[in-house]
């Protein structure tokens, strides 16, 4: 294709960016399309010829169960497996995802994918949008969407509007993987270099779950300059035992109660993932890495078992299609064994001293009751200028597929404090 016939179609996305082409060029920011049809025949082959067991090993405790002690259950596996070889087109996924504004830009040698949505509100609120793992930017669009919607509020209360980025973190989907040693520290930075430099906001919001908070939290915390307001649903510090609570002389409520004790359940019986990423990437990496059913099986339970018991119903998007799409995506990119190394590269994501944020942005929390981490009130407070603290009782590890309404209202109460 000659040059001359992309100056249209390039000058078009500055506009979208709303960029210079000075800027533009430094950072070799271009429109990017999903196209990953050519990998999906033998994806689906290979889904369809792996065989699995006829019959749940004896071994397995409550495989009636949508998840079991042990892990998945075969029989949930096989209705994956059906599903994603007789009733999944990604041809029709990847249109959805192309109807969105792609673009790739070139930051400290890496190429970083993100979705930028503006809006005709000059006064939008510049927000990021962090998603963590095994999620990827699909994560936060049905957020996106539901922070689009032009609802009016009651009470009189404005409707904020927001410009939209969602980035692929490094490693992820489309961004490449990133060098060795990189650190949330340096996501943080990489990110603020997206939205100061690249894409021109003076300052900006921000949002993160799982990995993607540790990355909201190291950016609020280094660039108060630029970052004037976050809201998080996760942190990048150790839980409380009920022993420290009881010294604390911290009380919770029965809803909070709950929450306290999965996280427990969590540290005790639900992290063997956790620890194969930190010290072993490569292993689960390379013995996963052509094998669809294997990545299933290993990111599905995780989507199942740390969500809400009731998803896919009421306000929740997480079905087993949105589980298809999302392993779709980390197998069609090759991301699977780049993704995990972020573990391996940050052994210490869990904080166990908890430190103020250098910052005096309004900082928001939500807490949803079926989440794997739990953090109360009084121990946020220690961590962050703390405006608004909020228990939702829908939702879990992924509350922007859990119950985005709920989030969404949330990062709406960021206009109350927002100061451009």
């Amino acid at each position: 294709m000659r040059t001359t016939h992309l100056l249209p179609w390039l000058a078009s996305a500055a506009q979208v960016l709303g960029q210079s082409d000075k800027k533009w060029d430094r950072f070799n920011v271009r429109p990017f399309n999903i196209d990953l049809g050519d990998r999906v025949p033998r994806m689906i082959d290979l889904v369809k010829n792996t065989r699995l067991p006829t019959h749940e090993s004896p071994a397995a405790k409550d495989s009636v169960n949508i998840t079991s002690s042990t892990g998945i259950s075969l029989s949930t596996l096989k209705q994956l497996q059906t599903q994603w070889s007789t009733n999944f087109d990604w041809e029709k996924e990847q249109a959805a995802m192309n109807r969105l504004n792609h673009f790739t830009a070139k930051i400290e040698g890496q190429t970083v994918h993100f979705i930028h949505e503006k809006t005709d509100d000059p006064n939008s609120i510049p927000l990021l949008l962090l998603h963590g793992w095994p999620g990827s930017f699909l994560e936060m669009v049905p957020l996106m969407n539901e922070l689009n919607k032009k609802v009016k509020k009651t009470g009189g209360q404005p409707n904020f509007n927001f410009n939209i980025v969602i980035p692929s973190l490094p490693g992820y989907g489309f961004s490449s993987p990133p060098p060795a040693s990189w650190t949330i520290e340096d996501s943080a930075r990489l990110m603020n270099t997206l939205m100061h430099e690249v894409l021109g906001y003076k300052r900006y919001a921000v949002h993160g779950t799982d990995l993607g908070a540790g990355i909201a939290y190291s950016a609020y915390d280094q660039f108060n300059q630029t970052v004037r307001a976050a809201h998080l649903v996760f942190l990048p510090f150790l839980g409380l035992t009920w022993e420290q609570l009881k010294d604390q002389n911290i009380v919770l409520s029965a809803g909070e109660e709950f929450a306290e004790q999965r996280l427990l359940d969590w540290q005790s019986s639900g992290n063997a993932y956790f620890l194969e990423h930190v010290t072993k990437p490569n292993t689960i990496g390379l013995s996963l890495y052509d094998n669809p059913m294997g990545q299933l099986s290993w990111i599905a339970e995780k989507y199942i078992s740390w969500s809400d018991p009731r998803q896919g119903t009421g306000p929740s998007v997480l079905t087993h299609h949105e589980i298809l799409r999302q392993v779709s995506l980390y197998y069609l990119t090759q991301s699977f064994i780049s993704s995990v190394y972020m573990y391996n590269q940050n052994p210490n994501g869990f904080s166990p001293v908890y430190t103020k944020a250098r910052t005096d942005a309004p900082l928001l929390y939500t807490t949803f009751k079926y989440n794997v981490g739990f953090w109360p009130k009084k121990v946020v407070e220690k961590v962050g200028n703390l405006v608004s603290y909020t228990f939702q009782d829908f939702g879990g590890h992924f509350p922007a597929l859990d119950n985005p309404p709920a989030v969404a209202a949330e990062i709406q109460k960021l206009g109350k404090y927002w100061k451009d």
